[in-house]
């Protein structure tokens, strides 16, 4: 089997194939011609393609291989990333990318791609679009707040700005509730059992629907803890913390945003949340950190729920 390394990006593709100790190095655009291209280089039986989950980039090029029967892997950059780093690698070029990732998949032969489903597609860029009207009426709220400290606001500006606000909070509410609607279509009981976990509400639980494409992509929930980067880094001796508490900031920011305040919650009604919480702080360990092991917790529970297709019962987890 030879190894295809892809290292893509928004206009082109770097692509390094594997032949005996050696790799030929190729360059394509990123559309139907340099998709056709690379095919044409490609035979189904002898060829696997390993690329990086880059954002939406990736996307066309793996259905297109997929509907060709190339066979491919499709690996989070942040594995590929550690990868390199063990390898001592340093110097970073588009074609050693490519180089680095083909050698991922010859040592670490990742399964195999499965194509996302259609509703899942549909709610991932729902989900893009909505992190993106987050971010607007954030800015928004920011600028009304600050002309509001000017004594000469005009009248304008503010109808202006408070008329911005709520056009996006109505977007906001009409995607939430489609991506509601389609949820509840394909994965109403998942969904459900996600939200009897106690400390974790709708919202969360619509994400994590999302993110995991209905708890398909992970095969435990050790791999999906490290997809959304929640794992406590902690640089201490004893009970002597030496550092800030940090957590790791690979992944997705606003899934352990939303498990960070769920776990406020949490340590409150959820037994096995708030003996773990007590432990920690017990241990002499900042409040911070007992909340972010609280948050993978959470993350962890929801996993068992919907991989067992099982409801929320306290003494699951204890």
């Amino acid at each position: 089997m030879n190894y295809v390394g892809i290292d893509i990006s928004k206009e082109k593709f770097d692509v390094a194939i594997s032949e005996n100790e050696s790799y030929k190095h190729y360059v394509f655009t990123n559309d139907t011609i340099g998709f056709k291209q690379l095919i044409k280089l490609l035979n189904k039986s002898k060829h696997w393609c390993i690329m990086e989950a880059s954002g939406p980039y990736y996307q066309k090029l793996a259905m297109f291989l997929h509907a060709n029967e190339i066979e491919l892997s499709v690996v989070n950059p942040l594995v590929i990333r550690r990868f390199c780093q063990m390898r001592l690698m340093k110097a970073k070029t588009d074609k050693k990318d490519a180089i680095m990732i083909a050698e991922y998949g010859k040592t670490e032969q990742p399964k195999a791609w499965i194509a996302d489903q259609v509703h899942h597609l549909e709610l991932k860029q729902m989900q893009a679009f909505l992190d993106q009207l987050d971010k607007s009426r954030t800015n928004y709220i920011r600028q009304l707040e600050a002309f509001s400290q000017s004594p000469n606001m005009h009248k304008a500006v503010k109808k202006g700005l408070s008329k911005m606000i709520k056009t996006v909070e109505a977007q906001i509410q009409e995607i939430e509730d489609k991506m509601e609607e389609i949820i509840r279509q394909y994965h109403n009981e998942m969904f459900e059992q996600i939200k009897s976990i106690p400390g974790v509400g709708k919202k969360t639980s619509l994400l994590l629907v999302v993110i995991s494409a209905g708890f398909t992509k992970f095969e435990n929930a050790k791999q999906l803890c490290s997809y959304v980067g929640l794992s406590p880094r902690i640089f201490e001796s004893g009970s002597s913390v030496k550092g800030k508490v940090k957590i790791c900031k690979m992944g997705m920011s606003k899934v352990r945003a939303k498990l960070y305040v769920c776990s406020w919650s949490a340590i409150k009604y959820n037994k096995a949340c708030k003996d773990l919480y007590t432990r920690i702080v017990e241990k002499g360990k900042p409040k911070q950190v007992a909340l972010i092991a609280v948050a993978n917790k959470l993350l962890k529970q929801a996993f068992v729920l919907a991989t067992r297709k099982e409801f929320y019962r306290e003494t699951s987890f204890c």
